[in-house]
């Protein structure tokens, strides 16, 4: 069983900045994953913002952050970072991070999709204000 721990939420103003952290702990020992962040306001599906597939070295964005966030996986490492810039009030939301162990290879929608994950963090909570 791996548990998930996001830290890095925060309040900042409209053009700012946060890097969140994701670190994995208990069964870790796998080679390849699939690390990806999603978020969700109240009230709206989760969305997945970005997403890493080491077993293909491959990153995924969704179309509203690219440009602005970037993840940062560190492979075989168990902690995993967002780097958000820019932020807006629209970014305002739950930040939870995932992971999928062995990962075969996805297309940009399931590797962005919370249906493949099997692990997730509770959440770390992000607020842009204009």
């Amino acid at each position: 069983q791996v548990h998930l721990l996001e830290s890095g939420g925060g309040s900042v103003h409209s053009g700012g900045s946060l890097k969140l952290s994701c670190t994995a702990s208990g069964d870790t020992a796998f080679r390849d994953a699939a690390k990806a962040w999603f978020r969700q306001v109240p009230g709206k599906e989760r969305e997945g913002v970005a997403a890493f597939n080491s077993a293909v070295m491959k990153a995924y964005y969704a179309d509203s952050v690219k440009g602005r966030f970037t993840i940062s996986p560190e492979h075989g490492k168990t902690t995993w970072y967002l780097e958000m810039n820019n932020l807006s009030p629209q970014d305002t939301a739950t930040y939870s991070c995932a992971v999928l162990a062995r990962p075969p290879p996805m297309t940009p929608s399931q590797a962005l999709g919370p249906r493949v994950y099997h692990s997730w963090g509770q959440g770390t909570q992000v607020t842009v204000s204009s």
